[in-house]
């Protein structure tokens, strides 16, 4: 006998329905969104706060700027957050921040790129 995945009532109907109604499949979605939403939020957070330090030492028109880590760590850049990484093509990585990249030159130096 299958039970409904929210109220363990009995199913009928198809075989491969696991809810018993469009109340307990509501509710059910709705429940998991808000986990899900709870267990992203400080993350993005994060991300997001990356982003606009990035943004605000490259400006509006820039592509690329060399600077000092010391900038980063004054305005609290968290580098264990990013998005994605990837090889440039002397094999440095690149650490990516949604449209934004930058790169380890060295202790001291960072390399911040645009995205296009």
């Amino acid at each position: 006998m299958r039970k409904c995945k929210m109220c363990k009532e009995k199913i009928s109907g198809r075989i491969d329905k696991i809810f018993c109604s469009n109340y307990c499949k509501s509710d059910y979605h709705v429940k998991l969104r808000r986990v899900n939403s709870l267990a992203t939020y400080h993350i993005d957070k994060i991300l997001h706060r990356n982003r606009s330090i990035l943004l605000e030492i490259l400006g509006k028109s820039a592509q690329k700027k060399k600077i000092n880590k010391k900038i980063l760590d004054e305005k609290k850049f968290n580098f264990s957050y990013v998005t994605s990484f990837g090889l440039n093509s002397k094999n440095k990585m690149y650490h990516y921040v949604y449209d934004f990249a930058w790169i380890k030159f060295s202790s001291n130096e960072i390399l911040i790129v645009r995205v296009s």
